[in-house]
Order: structure tokens, then C-alpha cells, then sequence
């Protein structure tokens, strides 16, 4: 085989990689699940959002209920849209537990506020060792720290370094 069409397959291959999207794990969904709850009348979160289901704020008003099967089924469809947003903005090959870590941490956050972080910059930086400390930084709804959010926050910084999270 000569050397311009092994190029080209390395080339194709390489490209294909780039192109496989990941998608959130079992794990990652256990500690979505884990702090966000359930809940299958509508509420207002900690932020005065109101909220259904295990953490969806889509299109959700006041008196809005679902059952256990819809709300399970909700979330695993709004995977899809936040899985994308780390498929989309982060530039660095991820191990499956970063990713997972991650998509909790965007689902919680927003969209916004990964394009805008500074654990984005460092993340696309290759500076993997300093992730955790910035996924830590973002503990604060409505101005205020929470303790929840440093519970979660502290899970998906061990998540993200392959550790053990159960227990947070």
C-alpha cells in the first residue's frame, strides 16, 4: 500500500471519529437523577424557574403534571439536546465518564453558560487536571451558594475524574 492512501485512510478515519457523537451513559443519567429528583407536579426550582420531571423547564407552567413513565421518558429525549451541546463545544477526545460528567453539569447549567465558562477554555486546552476545580465553581442559584450544588457539583468533578461519586 503506498503512503497517499494510507493518508487517506488514517485521514477517513480520523474524520470519522470526529464525527461519532457521544451519548450520556447509564452513569451519567444515575447522577442526573441522584440530584435532581423527581418531581411530578411542576415546581420552582431554587433559580424561580418552574420545573417538572427530573429538572425539565421546557414549556413547563404552574399545575403541570406528569406520570413516572413520562417523566423517564422526558428526560432520556432531553438528553439529546444536551449531549449535543458537548459534542458541539468541546474540541478534546473525552473518556466516557468525562462526558458524562459534563452533560450533568450543562443540564443543570445551560447551554449558555458552557459557551461562556472559563472550564470550557480549559477543557478545550487539554488542561484535563484543572476541569474539576472549575466544575466546583458553579455552586450558586439566584446569587446564592447552595449546598445542594456543591454536592452535585463535587459528584461531577469525581465523575468527570473516573472516582467514585455515590456517596457525595
Amino acid at each position: 500500500m503506498n503512503l497517499k492512501k494510507l493518508s487517506s485512510i488514517i485521514e477517513k478515519l480520523l474524520q470519522a471519529k470526529r464525527n461519532k457523537k457521544m451519548e450520556i451513559s447509564k452513569e451519567g443519567l444515575s447522577l442526573i437523577k441522584k440530584f435532581e429528583g423527581c418531581e411530578l407536579e411542576a415546581y420552582k426550582c431554587a433559580a424561580g424557574v418552574w420545573t417538572k420531571g427530573y429538572g425539565s423547564t421546557k414549556d413547563v407552567k404552574e399545575g403541570d403534571t406528569l406520570t413516572q413513565e413520562e417523566a423517564d421518558k422526558l428526560l432520556l429525549h432531553e438528553m439529546n439536546e444536551y449531549e449535543g451541546y458537548i459534542n458541539d463545544n468541546v474540541t478534546v477526545d473525552l473518556q466516557q465518564n468525562q462526558f458524562d460528567s459534563l452533560v450533568s453539569w450543562v443540564f443543570n447549567l445551560g447551554p449558555s453558560n458552557l459557551k461562556a465558562s472559563t472550564m470550557l477554555k480549559v477543557l478545550n486546552n487539554k488542561d484535563f487536571d484543572d476541569v474539576p476545580a472549575q466544575i466546583k465553581r458553579w455552586n450558586k442559584a439566584g446569587g446564592k451558594v447552595l449546598q445542594g450544588l456543591i454536592r452535585r457539583r463535587e459528584a461531577e468533578a469525581l465523575l468527570f475524574e473516573g472516582k467514585e461519586w455515590h456517596e457525595v
